[in-house]
């Protein structure tokens, strides 16, 4: 096997593998620390990240704001908090060795606020910004400001000429790597383009060395490029290492480190990862931001799905095929549906799903009152925790609002991450992973249950397994 040769990243030479950041407290401090420590580059997540009091005890994220933009300074005033706290144990626990990136959403509410003023309140502690989910054109100008390398996630060579061209040529010199990572493959959020099929996966080495061409024709023949997405072990991606067509690259594992002892999720969520089959993970579009994400199929994910297949388009006027009357709502306002539709309608109705929600595409859904009851709830209760929310219609403008209807189709992503990531339940709640999860269950080196160290893990890592 073709053994990885260590690279510069972020100012000093280190074994050329990544911890992938993942958000709301499941990279942290420790985490991440625990694997600078063993030589490599940790990355905590920085969004909504845990913070503690004076005598070290987690802080709860309670809101008592009664607006929208009351709740969304008290998250920007957590999510500071947590990033800075985070830096610092990760610090403390790398000794010195490795590099320490900081992970963002270019998407989160308050990216920029946030990522300022962590930056400033951790300064020299955090070695790189890494930082996908959008275009973050800004994100090297800010990271310039405080001498920190920046490292954007894309998933084409198109879209990182297009950071390049608008912003990131003025920044050459802080432009730690290019994170590649595969639209089809990574866990969470996913930068599948509208002319990609998700249903048609294309192999990563190819896109890759368009990639490479791209930062070539800027210059950028020595920096790093980093895969990202289904990467399991780096017997697989012989094909990548050494070759002059890819150039040099590190590699990131998102994925793996979930089971690790120093990782945060719960014992349920690390049992549940060691018995998922292949299959187990859906790229699916029910994200509040809009994006593909990817995640474990569980009963949340299933009645996110069910919901959507329960909808019919209607008209509040006859129109076409949608003649006939359907009465809706505790005051049977009447709205205009097909005929077959109809039919759809008064089943979902008799089997109990008797609330019609309205969404921004003229169609309506049928839930139960319980789950209609629960959606209006929590979108009465958001916070801002995106720049702009599908779900809740919270948009971080002058107006507060994405000027469209809430839809009823999505769910509070803030509220979900921070349960399962704080709690035991791993049925009722999303699941982000990665497509290769699955192969927890065969690897060899997990039998019998066991739960490696990162030191073990990075290890095992190195040896190509």
């Amino acid at each position: 096997m073709l053994a990885l040769k260590p690279l510069k990243i972020s100012g000093r030479e280190v074994v050329p593998i990544v911890e992938g950041g993942k958000g709301i407290s499941v990279s942290n401090g420790e985490s991440s620390g625990a694997w600078a420590a063993s030589g490599g580059v940790g990355t905590f997540s920085g969004v909504n990240a845990d913070s503690y009091d004076a005598s070290g005890k987690l802080l709860e994220q309670i809101y008592h704001g009664r607006t929208r933009s009351e709740r969304h300074e008290e998250l920007v005033a957590y999510s500071i908090k947590g990033a800075i706290a985070q830096a610092r144990i990760a610090h403390e626990m790398s000794n010195g060795q490795g590099r320490i990136h900081m992970n963002i959403l270019w998407e989160m509410g308050a990216a920029e606020r946030i990522l300022t003023a962590a930056l400033e309140g951790a300064k020299g502690l955090i070695h790189g910004v890494t930082c996908g989910a959008g275009m973050p054109y800004r994100i090297a100008e800010i990271c310039a400001r405080y001498g920190v390398y920046y490292y954007p996630i894309i998933s084409s060579a198109r879209a990182f000429r297009a950071l390049w061209k608008r912003a990131y040529h003025k920044f050459r010199d802080g432009l730690g790597a290019v994170v590649y990572e595969d639209p089809w493959l990574a866990g969470g959020h996913n930068g599948l383009s509208n002319a990609e099929d998700p249903r048609k996966p294309e192999p990563p080495l190819p896109r890759i060395i368009e990639l490479r061409k791209q930062m070539n024709e800027f210059g950028l023949h020595d920096t790093p490029i980093v895969m990202a997405g289904g990467v399991w072990c780096l017997e697989e991606w012989q094909d990548f290492i050494g070759n002059p067509e890819v150039g040099p690259i590190a590699f990131q594992f998102g994925t793996r480190p979930l089971l690790t002892q120093e990782s945060p999720i719960s014992k349920e969520w690390k049992q549940r990862l060691l018995t998922l089959k292949a299959g187990d993970v859906l790229l699916h579009r029910f994200s509040p931001t809009g994006f593909y994400s990817s995640a474990v199929i569980n009963p949340f994910l299933r009645e996110l799905d069910d919901r959507s297949k329960r909808q019919i388009p209607y008209s509040t006027a006859p129109v076409g095929e949608m003649t006939e009357v359907l009465a809706i709502g505790a005051r049977a306002r009447k709205v205009y549906v097909g005929s077959a539709d109809k039919a759809h309608a008064q089943a979902w109705i008799a089997a109990g799903f008797t609330e019609a929600m309205r969404t921004p595409d003229s169609t309506l859904i049928f839930v139960t009152p319980a789950k209609a009851a629960q959606i209006h709830e929590h979108q009465v209760a958001c916070m801002g925790c995106l720049s702009a929310c599908l779900f809740s219609n919270w948009a971080q403008t002058e107006e507060g609002t994405t000027g469209k209807k809430a839809d009823p189709r999505s769910f509070c992503i803030q509220k979900t991450l921070q349960d399962i990531a704080h709690t035991s339940d791993v049925d009722t709640q999303l699941m982000f992973a990665g497509h290769n999860a699955y192969r927890f269950a065969s690897d060899p080196f997990y039998a019998n249950g066991f739960i490696p160290t990162v030191k073990q893990l990075v290890e095992r890592i190195q040896t190509g397994a």
